[in-house]
């Protein structure tokens, strides 16, 4: 239990749900939050989480498990029973799925998470927290991109992240629950998923490791600003202690832009195979050209500066993972 304060009032949290804790984001954040001592409940459909994510929490007394998911309302309101603070990170989190399957992405982003702000309303949460997209903002027309800049998303995934943070604005508005939107950019790290539908750097890694070329869409030159995903959690925990962030919109990222040319540079270096060229193809409807964010917010409100380079980052994925064997 810890003492956190909120509107000059101090309360205790206790017990955290997480959403999709047993995905990429939320086991990594499910970690931290049981080695800082809370009891953790996670809801997960396993439809893109894995159990091995929360293999090392089995059988601890301050971890739960709730086999559900966030569109039934009996499953969410098991989840709540006793919890003082929500992550809500279930999601479809796929552009490409997305924009083949609109009304499934639909469905679960946009009415699951109104699903569980209802049932965090009546269970008396103490404050919600929002895992969102800068997939919200479209194509940038100025960067870094700050929150105040236009949304106009590009994809049904963008669509449905922008609308459920307008629920949360409303439940914290109307209904006074207190919400965070924490915008996530290229988050990347151990436990992300590898296939059709995973991140561009899981997506080289995968190909790399198999002797095989990077495939770029487009020229290369577009831009993302990737995140390391220890920072992210660590953005996530401080918007526990955060007075003045309720009811905010909030980039998380790490201020830095680069192209896909350059991510794959780095990683045929860390992979040692100078001799392998990327295979350049089609671009993909719904994606963006450049996103770069303004972290301003994020440090004037949580505290929060990113501490992993992409290169150090990198580095550490590929160890984890065996693909390389030290740090040269």
């Amino acid at each position: 239990m810890q003492v956190y304060v909120s509107k000059g009032d101090v309360w205790l949290v206790d017990r955290v749900l997480v959403t999709g804790g047993a995905g990429f984001i939320g086991s990594h954040l499910v970690d931290r939050l049981i080695d800082e001592g809370f009891e953790v409940v996670v809801l997960d459909d396993f439809s893109s989480g894995r159990r091995e994510n929360l293999n090392q929490h089995f059988g601890k007394a301050n971890f739960c498990l709730v086999e559900g998911d966030v569109r039934d309302r009996a499953d969410v309101r098991k989840a709540l029973k006793g919890v003082d603070v929500v992550f809500h990170l279930a999601a479809i989190v796929s552009v490409d799925f997305s924009v083949k399957n609109p009304l499934l992405v639909n469905e679960v982003n946009v009415g699951g998470t109104l699903n569980v702000l209802r049932e965090s309303l009546k269970a008396g949460v103490k404050r919600f927290v929002y895992a969102s997209s800068c997939a919200v903002y479209g194509e940038p027309v100025h960067l870094p991109v700050d929150e105040g800049h236009p949304a106009r998303p590009f994809s049904p995934y963008g669509v449905s992240k922008l609308a459920a943070e307008h629920y949360c604005r409303v439940f914290h508005a109307v209904y006074g629950l207190e919400t965070v939107c924490l915008r996530f950019f290229n988050v990347y790290g151990s436990r992300q998923a590898s296939g059709p539908y995973s991140g561009v750097i899981m997506k080289f890694v995968d190909r790399l490791k198999r002797g095989k070329q990077p495939i770029i869409y487009g020229d290369g030159e577009q831009t993302r600003d990737f995140v390391f995903v220890k920072d992210v959690v660590d953005a996530c925990m401080r918007t526990m202690r955060c007075e003045n962030c309720v009811g905010e919109v909030i980039n998380v990222g790490s201020g830095r832009e680069i192209t896909i040319n350059e991510l794959a540079k780095i990683l045929i270096r860390l992979f040692k195979v100078q001799k392998v060229k990327p295979v350049y193809t089609e671009s993909r409807i719904g994606d963006i050209k450049h996103s770069c964010a303004d972290m301003s917010r994020a440090k004037k409100l949580l505290g929060y500066k990113p501490k992993v380079s992409l290169v150090e980052g990198l580095k550490r994925l590929l160890i984890e993972y065996g693909m390389i064997d030290d740090y040269e």
